[in-house]
């Protein structure tokens, strides 16, 4: 997750660099079909990672929900082996991330906790 961050800045920094890029990122996430499911790029996270798991306990109930009912909504698609109608599909407007700051801030909170468990006593 850092070294994807670290790509981010990057590029983001470089306007001419983010003016070639960005129409090649929206066209795979177009091609890539999770939203025609009703997935949010978040959606797709690993759960097995413990820093997933314990940030997605610390979802507020309402977002929860709605993350378990897309991924319901997804999986009944892909064994229809149909889309959703084009009205309901996730607009890039829509797929914003609501998991990424709760995954820095377990992150930041491992590094302080690695930080203080290094501490020795002089």
């Amino acid at each position: 997750m850092a070294t994807v961050k670290k790509i981010t800045n990057y590029i983001i920094a470089r306007p001419k660099l983010f003016n070639f890029i960005k129409p090649i990122a929206d066209r795979y996430c177009d091609l890539a079909g999770y939203r025609k499911v009703g997935l949010m790029y978040e959606d797709l996270l690993r759960e097995e990672s413990h820093t997933v798991q314990l940030a997605l306990k610390r979802l507020p109930p309402r977002i929860a929900y709605d993350r378990a009912f897309r991924i319901r909504r997804a999986l009944q698609c892909s064994v229809t082996h149909t889309l959703l109608p084009k009205e309901e599909w996730i607009k890039p407007e829509e797929d914003v991330p609501y998991l990424s700051p709760y995954i820095e801030e377990i992150e930041q909170e491992e590094a302080e906790r690695k930080m203080f468990d290094a501490l020795t006593r002089k």
